[in-house]
């Protein structure tokens, strides 16, 4: 099975990634930021038996994406699962926000996303499942997070246009939506207040604890099994309920 994992050398990328690795396989690690966090990255998926194979690439525009694309394509024919994990952010108030760099938010947090599926397409085919993260500030306005939630709401609608579309080819897109996680980009948006938000999320989950990186790679690798081969632009929302308690 071969895995492309964009954004997977560091948080929730770097989870699945390890979590999607199986004896066999190639897992290919997208990144563009720290080359030591990627080879850390690709030591957990050598560790689980899959083969690791790093690609460096901006995929926040078409070229990029491209290239990324082109190398993956030097290894294999097919990409069985594409995880779509990067993610960059501006903090603050989205009114404040400066244009140049909100742009950049959507670019890395949205677009990217069409840009390598429509790069990957011709590796894309029966059984081919596409996975965006997304985030419960698509939802809802969370106080200096539209740099990551506003493009994410976008992008769930983009997985909706696409599932339709990669129906016809027996592929698939859905998105996965997890509660907080302790990532850099969320200590990045909440940088004074992010260890309270986390211990709220545990503390307010009917299920008597947070959503952990467990939660999410199981979700994740459920949407790759054939036995999701019918669930087509859906979100799925992990929060244990937090988010349905009055």
């Amino acid at each position: 099975m071969a895995v492309l994992v964009c954004g997977g050398s560091r948080g929730i990328g770097r989870a699945i990634a390890a979590g999607l690795a199986e004896p066999g396989g190639t897992v290919f690690i997208n990144y563009a930021g720290s080359g030591d966090e990627a080879e850390t990255a690709a030591a957990d998926v050598r560790a689980r038996g899959a083969t690791a194979v790093l690609v460096a690439g901006d995929i926040a525009t078409p070229a990029g994406a491209a290239t990324v694309i082109e190398r993956v394509r030097a290894v294999t024919d097919r990409i069985d699962t594409l995880v779509h994990c990067a993610v960059t952010t501006v903090s603050g108030p989205v009114l404040e926000a400066d244009p140049r760099a909100f742009l950049r938010a959507v670019e890395v947090n949205a677009m990217s996303l069409l840009y390598v599926v429509q790069a990957a397409l011709p590796l894309i085919g029966e059984g081919s499942s596409i996975v965006f993260l997304s985030s419960r500030g698509s939802r809802v306005a969370l106080k200096d997070y539209a740099s990551v939630g506003a493009p994410k709401a976008f992008a769930e609608g983009l997985v909706r246009y696409m599932a339709v579309e990669l129906a016809a080819r027996g592929a698939r897109a859905n998105c996965v939506s997890p509660t907080a996680q302790d990532t850099d980009a969320f200590r990045a948006v909440f940088p004074e207040d992010h260890e309270e938000r986390l211990a709220a999320a545990a503390r307010n989950s009917p299920s008597g604890r947070a959503v952990g990186l467990d939660d999410i790679v199981g979700t994740v690798r459920f949407l790759a099994s054939p036995a999701a081969s019918m669930v087509q632009g859906q979100v799925l929302v992990l929060d244990g309920a937090s988010t349905l308690a009055a």
